[in-house]
């Protein structure tokens, strides 16, 4: 019997009561309604059986004594062996690990990494869903009369004895990591949101009404008379928004509609509805994106409003036809990832020291080259949020405004009312402007205005789309802008790249075979005792190893010897072998120091650049 530290009394386990000096024996029943592990009442008296095992497991190995076990006593409530688990933790006499493994030592449970287990539908199906949530077990073997099942909390003790009862088997339990078996019970036995809607969708012919369109709210709320294209359709947004996703892609096929969400760069398919709900979701989107319903043709655009708790978004919105129906794309436009330093843009050190002084320049032109998606607009915001003060004024011309910056004008392009990039480009000039952003040079009379404001004291941001930097004055050539002019406008060309960046929590150390390093055109042997980093896989970054991405750049600055062969029109290849030798970092170089600062991976950075020779 344990002895109470102030001589008051003890609990005596045999008995499975309490008692008092100078007060009969008190049986936990007459102390209050016992819990059994799911959290329901527990009339049977089980719950405290579970207790008084667990008591004698922990104190059997060691981890506490009787006056440790009475202590913990006077601070639980239920009378249950998570109750008296938790109070053993919260007074730091065992930790939860130290419990696990007294229970199952106990109990002689064996440990088990269910990771390792082939989840068929036969093994799924030997224990219900009802069981298997109630007990939070899985089954991992079954054999004729025999059925092993793994626990997340040996403390659970009642799982093992219930279950032998309920499925007609010996029932052998296994300890195997929380975290693992939560994962299956979700996988497997949880039906998710998408799941409960697509049960709905399925028993439903009728999608119900796609309403006004504007800015919409969407909460947590699971209103069972709003019709379920609308739940379904803010389901989506939401988990495009936990899911860190840039873009959602409805993409029709053959055999119905597919749903994707491109998270760090990459497509990932996501749970399609049923076929016949197409139309409706395809009808709702352009409904709330403002767009013609009856247009079936030619392609559309629009933009979405949406506000969910803690953000408010713009969606740019996408339609284009196909054969099988319309496909939409939807751009995430989340203001408060682009407002960011020139720090958070990428830039190596000495990069970002460069670069700061170029956007210091009083004029000329600066352009960002590169894919669409690569990240241009977010790194000249980030130059333009350096420049913003009070003495400098800034106009911006794009199509579209995807981010409002306050202190700056910006100037949306509309061709259909011919507010086009040169006519609003030379209104801009009359504005007195000192800074001034063209979202994309596309055209001859877009380049020149450019130039001219250029060389007329103005300093010009602009995009291009070519495949490093050194192209920018061919291409710039090849519009018609004559070679002297770019030589003369021309101050830096920026070549960037976006990567995925290696997840924190999971990232993995090993040594890479020579050709991986061989492929981007590097001696092995060089690195032969490095140790470098690939993905692994964990619950913060969807198991793809992957999380968030970081910017390579290529940043090419004019000099004299420079403007005098684009003068001459030198092809691109000697203009970049004469950048080389001035100590130009080509993309596939920054890539590699932001390989060996373990931010990504060889696979990343060839998948970007190749050997870039």
């Amino acid at each position: 019997m344990a002895k109470d530290t102030n001589g008051q009394g003890g609990y005596d386990f045999n008995k499975g009561v309490y008692s008092l000096d100078g007060v009969q024996d008190i049986s936990f029943t007459d102390l209050g309604a016992s819990v059994d592990p799911s959290g329901g009442a527990d009339d049977s008296g089980d719950g405290r059986q579970d207790m008084i095992r667990l008591a004698k497991a922990v104190e059997n190995a060691g981890l506490v004594d009787d006056d440790m076990i009475q202590a913990a006593m006077t601070n639980i409530v239920d009378e249950s062996a998570q109750s008296l688990k938790q109070a053993l933790i919260t007074n730091n006499f065992a930790s939860e690990q130290d419990i696990m493994e007294a229970v199952a030592t106990d109990m002689g449970m064996d440990r088990i990494d269910i990771n390792e287990i082939d989840f068929t539908p036969d093994l799924i199906e030997a224990i219900g869903a009802d069981w298997a949530l109630k007990y939070r077990v899985v089954p991992v073997r079954v054999e004729d009369e025999d059925i092993w099942l793994a626990l997340g909390d040996p403390s659970n003790l009642r799982a093992i004895d219930d279950l032998t009862q309920i499925l007609g088997k010996r029932v052998h339990g296994m300890i195997a990591d929380e975290d693992d078996i939560e994962k299956i019970l979700e996988s497997y036995y949880e039906p998710d949101d998408y799941s409960k809607i697509y049960e709905e969708m399925a028993e439903s012919d009728t999608p119900g009404e796609s309403r006004d369109y504007g800015a919409i709210e969407i909460d947590e709320r699971d209103d069972a008379d709003t019709p379920l294209v609308v739940r379904f359709v803010d389901l989506m947004f939401r988990q495009a928004v936990y899911e860190r996703a840039s873009d959602i892609h409805i993409e029709p096929t053959r055999h119905g509609i597919k749903i994707r969400f491109r998270i760090d760069g990459a497509c990932q398919d996501v749970p399609s509805p049923p076929p016949q709900w197409q139309n409706a979701i395809v009808s709702r989107l352009k409904v709330l994106s403002g767009m013609d319903l009856a247009e079936k043709r030619i392609p559309l655009d629009g933009r979405i409003k949406l506000n969910i708790p803690g953000k408010k978004l713009d969606l740019r919105v996408s339609s284009m036809p196909t054969i099988y129906g319309e496909t939409i794309v939807m751009r995430i436009l989340d203001a408060t990832s682009v407002m960011m330093g020139l720090e958070d843009v990428g830039f190596l050190p000495g990069t970002i020291a460069k670069f700061r002084q170029l956007i210091k320049s009083p004029n000329g032109v600066i352009l960002m080259t590169g894919p669409t998606g690569s990240g241009k607009t977010t790194t000249l915001y980030a130059a333009l949020s350096t420049l913003n003060n009070p003495e400098t004024k800034i106009i911006t011309l794009e199509d579209p405004v995807e981010y409002q910056l306050a202190g700056i004008n910006q100037i949306q392009i509309d061709n259909e009312s011919g507010l086009t990039f040169p006519l609003g480009l030379r209104s801009a000039l009359r504005q007195s402007p000192d800074v001034i952003l063209v979202g994309e040079i596309r055209d001859l009379e877009t380049a020149e205005n450019a130039i001219r404001a250029a060389l007329t004291g103005h300093l010009v941001f602009s995009t291009l789309h070519t495949n490093d930097a050194p192209s920018s004055t061919v291409r710039l050539i090849d519009m018609g802008i004559k070679p002297y002019l770019v030589a003369s406008s021309l101050q830096a060309v920026i070549a960037q790249r976006l990567a995925r960046r290696l997840c924190s929590q999971c990232k993995k150390a090993y040594r890479p075979e020579p050709d991986e390093i061989r492929n981007l055109s590097f001696d092995p042997d060089d690195y032969a005792d490095m140790d470098f980093y690939t993905n692994g896989g964990c619950d913060r970054c969807g198991q793809s190893g992957y999380r968030g991405r970081t910017a390579i750049h290529e940043v090419l600055v004019m000099d004299a010897e420079l403007r005098r062969r684009v003068i001459r029109s030198e092809p691109a290849s000697r203009l970049k072998r004469y950048a080389l030798t001035r100590g130009m970092q080509t993309l596939r170089l920054d890539g590699w120091e932001k390989v060996l600062m373990g931010q990504t991976t060889i696979q990343e950075i060839f998948k970007l650049v190749g050997s870039e020779l």
